[in-house]
């Protein structure tokens, strides 16, 4: 059965998060606790951290369930 990605965004970017490709190294959770949240839904909360933090979190994602996107900037 295939899980649908979860999306999150804020001004500057979107984030997925793939439940079935995570291999629940909690990597994230354990280093930028504040954004990557075990016990709340939702699980991820992007005003936790700076976007650059959160992408440099992102980056470190062992199995690529976390992935980012800059959003276009609307004017």
């Amino acid at each position: 059965m295939e899980t649908k990605a979860n999306v999150f965004s804020n001004l500057d970017i979107t984030v997925t998060y793939k439940p079935c490709v995570c291999i629940n190294a909690e990597r994230c959770a354990q280093e930028l606790s504040d954004v990557f949240r075990l016990s709340i839904i939702p699980w991820i909360d992007l005003e936790g951290a700076t976007t650059k933090e959160i992408k440099k979190q992102i980056r470190k994602c062992p199995s690529g369930a976390l992935q980012f996107h800059r959003n276009k900037n609307v004017a």
